[in-house]
């Protein structure tokens, strides 16, 4: 099941104004980005956020964890925290700080004819 583009705008308006987020469509699902880092997903109209020690310092040792997808790592599950949106992005800054940088990507070299 698909998330509903409803569910990503109000995720969306939650974090208007709490720094650079943007969401990008994959494959019916969403990515949330912050600082050009994947902080979270959003799939089946739930938020999954990265795990990170930064995130479980501010959600406790018990918070929920579920796959985004089949087959995927454990993420926190936190769709209770959608409506909260000081706490939401607390976590997601949390989250971002403690990710790595994005590794540059290559440019692309123009193939050469022949």
């Amino acid at each position: 099941m698909a998330t509903d583009a409803g569910f990503m705008a109000h995720i969306a308006d939650q974090l208007h104004g709490f720094g650079a987020f943007a969401h990008r469509k994959m494959f019916g699902e969403y990515a949330l980005y912050l600082d050009a880092k994947v902080v979270a997903l959003v799939c089946d109209n739930q938020l999954f956020v990265k795990p990170t020690e930064a995130g479980r310092a501010l959600l406790g040792s018990d918070a929920a964890m579920g796959p985004p997808y089949p087959g995927a790592k454990l993420h926190f599950q936190v769709s209770d925290l959608i409506d909260e949106r000081e706490a939401l992005a607390r976590l997601l800054r949390a989250t971002s700080d403690a990710l790595p940088e994005p590794k540059p990507k290559k440019p692309k070299v123009p193939r050469q004819p022949g």
